[in-house]
């Protein structure tokens, strides 16, 4: 028997200790850092929640309501207070986006950084500067597995926050006691594809969503970075310009995909078996074009505060864990 190696195993194509202990360093990197959107992106979550799920409430109600129930954004927060009390109200169905939204966001940016090391496996990363192209397709790819989690808890949201507006009878309780209750009751009635109901709209807003989303984060946050003026190298951006960054990045997402968003609210709250293409003939005939724009006010008042802390609290953790884990971070 030969002892020859063959010819694709010969020792001068077999990597070598040295090359052997790059990559293996350079898949922990990757790994850690995605191991670190993922923490910073549910911390973010939590913050953007907080912050803006009062004017979410407001826009999901004014996109579901019959034509003439509310007047207007401050119509509806009046009447909710009034109704329902200042915490109770304007946070109804907070459990859910709670619940869901850190896994949510942790997600989005794991997939956006996963989304970077694909867009550089197949394209290239000059000076490490992603270009606006490179960053709108990570953000599309982002969205995925997001729309995974986002499509139920936003279904089980959008429920509970439209339940308040439902004048009861005397002795009368509402259909759903909260976030479980829901989720079992759909199954109930429609199995998994009622849980679930709403994901292709889901997708179809947060794929293009997410590609301005985190475009226009970069693309202001370099604007807003600090040079220095003999090196030209960029230098510490405070925090300040981190929100005004994620403020931009909210209202970018917003203004393009506010009707797609419109079609899945009134989707996710109908009853019944509705069709995508039945929801958009029924809000076009209550309306026109304007009809796919209800609660837009409070969905930009939102956009700027809830973004803001998002970015704030994901810039906040990954200082956060680089003083904790690296040495260089000293």
């Amino acid at each position: 028997m030969s002892n020859k190696l063959p010819a694709a195993l010969s020792p001068d194509t077999l990597p070598s200790k040295a090359e052997l202990k790059e990559d293996v360093k350079a898949a922990s990197k990757n790994s850690l850092q995605s191991l670190r959107a993922l923490v910073a992106g549910g911390v973010g979550g939590i913050c953007a929640v907080v912050v803006g799920h009062p004017f979410d409430l407001v826009k999901v109600r004014l996109q579901t309501a019959e034509k003439g129930v509310y007047s207007g954004a401050m119509d509806v927060v009046r009447r909710t207070i009034a109704k329902e009390g200042m915490a109770r109200g304007l946070y109804a169905g907070v459990s859910a986006p709670l619940v869901g939204v850190t896994p949510m966001f942790a997600v989005s940016f794991w997939g956006y950084d996963v989304g970077k090391q694909l867009v550089s496996s197949f394209s290239t990363v000059h000076n490490n500067q992603f270009s606006v192209a490179q960053v709108s397709a990570a953000g599309f790819f982002s969205a995925i597995p997001m729309t995974l989690i986002t499509a139920p808890f936003e279904r089980v949201k959008v429920l509970l926050q439209i339940q308040g507006q439902k004048q009861l009878a005397p002795g009368e309780k509402p259909k759903y006691a909260g976030g479980v209750d829901v989720v079992r009751q759909l199954y109930k009635e429609g199995g998994m594809r009622s849980v679930f109901r709403g994901s292709a709209m889901t997708l179809a807003r947060d794929g293009p969503g997410s590609a301005c989303y985190f475009a226009t984060y970069e693309v202001v946050k370099r604007k807003l970075t600090p040079k220095d003026p003999v090196t030209g190298a960029p230098g510490q951006l405070s925090l300040s310009a981190v929100m005004v960054a994620g403020g931009a990045a909210g209202m970018a997402m917003w203004i393009p995909v506010f009707p797609i968003d419109t079609i899945k609210s009134r989707l996710q709250s109908a009853e019944g078996r509705p069709t995508i293409g039945g929801t958009i003939r029924g809000i076009y005939a209550s309306g026109g074009y304007k009809a796919f724009f209800p609660g837009i006010g409070p969905a930009m008042a939102r956009a700027v505060p809830a973004n803001a802390a998002t970015f704030l609290g994901v810039e906040l953790a990954q200082k956060a864990m680089t003083r904790a884990f690296d040495r260089d971070g000293e």
